[in-house]
């Protein structure tokens, strides 16, 4: 493989990592901004308040993008792969 070739399988596996995951953390991104606000509103300072909807939300929002994640990855492994036989 030329140092071009490494080159674009890497960036083709950051771009399938960043689209795998930004679902669940875009998620976790507006969960988190929405009960630090509700905390800043109602004055409950409690550290804990926010791991269990957090928790829960990013549940959620796997089970609904697991068939886009396996999805995506399996592009990326086809890709892969035929770059491997393509040689």
């Amino acid at each position: 493989m030329t140092g071009p070739e490494v080159l674009d399988v890497a960036r083709d596996a950051i771009i399938t990592i960043v689209l795998v995951s930004s679902p669940l953390m875009l998620v976790g991104l507006f969960v988190g901004v929405a009960i630090s606000l509700l905390q800043a509103l109602t004055q409950i300072q409690e550290m804990t308040l926010v791991f269990v909807p957090k928790i829960l939300a990013m549940f959620v929002a796997m089970l609904v993008a697991l068939p886009f994640m396996a999805d995506a990855m399996q592009a990326h492994m086809l890709r892969l792969a035929s770059r491997i036989t393509g040689g």
